[in-house]
Order: structure tokens, then sequence, then C-alpha cells
């Protein structure tokens, strides 16, 4: 499947957009999908964990069930690749090669950041195990909607009528941890990252994010 997946020339395009709890992603994502069809091309918008029949039940297992209290972060790296290689072979690239667009809220990203980073798993692992997750499926694009660490937990807060999930519960070190993280990792690789300001107003970062993604890409 790897190999299938490496001779396969992408025909569509993909962006991810990356981010802290609470940073926007989702909303920001479903106003470029508008602007996006408007403009008259087809989009799919999926997400990470999750997207499929099997990733969604591994979202769960990951983000709210009981059971997930004693994960040990090497169950959880591997979780979440296993949701992302099914997300891959059963969505991505089958409308990537039919020439849509796809907006995925978090890809591989997150696992170096959340895992690598946050939960200080071994990079090594984390290479491997992404790569054979997702062959050579690689977002064209990535936004991080960059928030402090304290508003991202007051967001989280905030949109809560039930209670957090399992990273929204997470202390501000965490949280920090994660922000510095996606920070040094868009600089690592300016090509494929794009940093907004998530403070702003949403208008301005939905206007940033079109007026980026239009000209970068040519809709």
């Amino acid at each position: 499947m790897a190999e299938e997946i490496e001779k396969n020339q992408k025909q569509g395009l993909m962006i991810s957009f990356e981010g802290s709890e609470g940073c926007g992603k989702t909303t920001q994502i479903h106003r470029l999908e508008t602007h996006i069809e408007d403009a008259g091309h087809h989009v799919v918008v999926t997400r990470e964990p999750g997207g499929t029949d099997i990733g969604e039940e591994i979202r769960h297992l990951l983000k709210f069930a009981k059971e997930g209290i004693k994960m040990f972060p090497e169950t959880e790296l591997l979780l979440f690749a296993a949701a992302r290689a099914q997300l891959v072979r059963e969505v991505i690239l089958p409308e990537i090669d039919d020439g849509r667009i796809i907006l995925c809220d978090r890809f591989l990203d997150s696992t170096t950041i959340y895992q690598g980073v946050a939960r200080q798993v071994s990079e090594d692992p984390i290479q491997s195990i992404n790569d054979f997750a997702v062959g050579d499926i690689m977002p064209d694009l990535t936004f991080i909607l960059d928030v402090p660490a304290d508003l991202s937990m007051q967001r989280v807060a905030d949109r809560h009528a039930g209670p957090p999930d399992r990273f929204e519960r997470e202390n501000i070190e965490f949280y920090d941890k994660i922000r510095k993280g996606y920070l040094l990792l868009a600089e690592s690789m300016p090509e494929r990252f794009h940093i907004i300001d998530g403070t702003q107003d949403r208008k301005l970062i939905e206007d940033e994010i079109w007026e980026y993604v239009k000209d970068r890409f040519d809709l």
C-alpha cells in the first residue's frame, strides 16, 4: 500500500490547519471552504483524528473515553497514526486523485508537536511512524493559528457546556509547549507553513487566509 501511495501523482491540493486547543481552526476551515467553493472548486473537509468510521472511533477513545485516562504517550502516538493511515487511504488520496481540494483540521504535524514536543516521545519513531502512515501525502500548505497559551485555555473554558476532552484538560505548561513547538516547526519549513495571528478579529483572519490561498494557488 505504501508503494501504491508513492506512485500516485497528486492532481488536487491539500491544506492543513494546525494550532493549540481553542485557536479557531475549525471556524476558519469552514470559512475558507465557502470561499473556495464560491470560486468554483470542489472542496472536501476532514479532520484528525477522525474523518472515517474507524478514525471517529479512535477519536472517541483518544479524546473522550474514560479508558483514555490511563493512556501512555506511545499508545497515543500509535492510535493517531492508525486513524491517519485510514484517513489517507480512504479519503485524502482518492479525493486528491479526483482533483479536489482537501481542507484538513490537523494532520501529521499534530503528532510531531503533541506527542513529540509535549509528550516528549523520541523524534525517531515519530518520523518513521508518520512516514509509514501517510506515504508521500503531505500538505501543500499548512496554516498555524498562533494563540498564547493563556488565551487558548480561556477559549476552551468559554466554549464548553460539557467537560473538556483529554487534551483540553492539560495545564498551561502543556499548552505553552504546543505553541512553541508549532512556531519552531514553522520556522524550520517556511515554504510549507504560514503563521496567522490567531488573536485577531475572525474576519481579519478569514480574509488573510483566503488572500494567501488565492494568490499562492491561483484560485
